[in-house]
């Protein structure tokens, strides 16, 4: 299986930021690591090894990023609009650095964007952000109101990364078209505590038109062997 390490000097981050590829051609996907993980965990996990086929066969090409939770949401020292634009520049680093390099090494114009558990948070938020960028979410596990890091703190940074906040107001009609052709993936356990976040997220979308499949899982399902799991029946599309 092709391995590739990339390390460069972030000028929207103003730090280093380290990223692994998996796999040779494909689909692109864009892998976010778990709370203020990094980006090796997936590979620590198994997650690799759990995809080896379609990676191996060119079906696939993960590009595992780095986090910068804990100097943003996490960042509990902060004050909330420190925290949320610490974000805003985090998913300028993805969209102007990293979406550029996955480009230039894979030419397939569709793109999956996939995490577990604040992954799916950043999932889900930079999938709904750009829909001109990516074509199918795979969340899981997730919760999707950022405002439970900000004490219910709210402003214009927050609400613009707070999916259960801008879905409701989308109105103009390129980007609810762009939105309506996502397929979206929302998978998580049944006694998972983070469980209704996933069903608040999904009515949110089906109340703006945008399809999506919420399937919940016996049990509570928030762990590795579950996302192995999760991953390996999803990552192609529904089932």
């Amino acid at each position: 299986m092709n391995r590739e390490y990339h390390k460069w000097h972030s000028p929207s981050l103003n730090r280093d930021m380290e990223m692994l590829v998996f796999g040779h051609a494909g689909a692109r996907c864009l892998v976010f690591p778990t709370s203020k993980g990094k980006y090796y965990e997936w590979e620590d996990r198994g997650m690799m090894n759990t995809l080896s086929e379609p990676l191996e066969r060119g079906w696939l090409q993960m590009f595992c990023v780095d986090s910068v939770d804990e100097e943003s949401w996490y960042a509990h020292w902060a004050h909330p609009s420190g925290r949320a634009l610490r974000h805003v520049q985090y998913d300028n680093y993805l969209v102007n650095e990293v979406l550029p390099l996955t480009r230039a090494k894979n030419s397939n114009p569709f793109m999956i964007v996939t995490g577990a558990s604040f992954g799916a948070y950043h999932a889900m938020t930079f999938g709904l952000k750009h829909p001109d960028q990516v074509g199918r979410i795979l969340a899981m596990s997730g919760m999707y109101d950022i405002r439970r890091f900000t004490g219910g703190y709210s402003d214009d940074n927050v609400y613009f990364n707070n999916p259960v906040q801008f879905i409701p107001n989308e109105y103009e009609a390129s980007r609810l078209g762009l939105l309506r052709n996502l397929d979206i993936i929302i998978a998580t356990g049944r006694e998972d505590r983070l469980t209704p976040s996933s069903r608040e997220m999904s009515g949110l979308l089906w109340n703006k038109g945008i399809g999506n499949a919420l399937r919940e899982w016996d049990g509570w399902a928030h762990d590795w062997p579950y996302w192995q799991q999760m991953i390996t029946k999803y990552i192609s599309g529904h089932d």
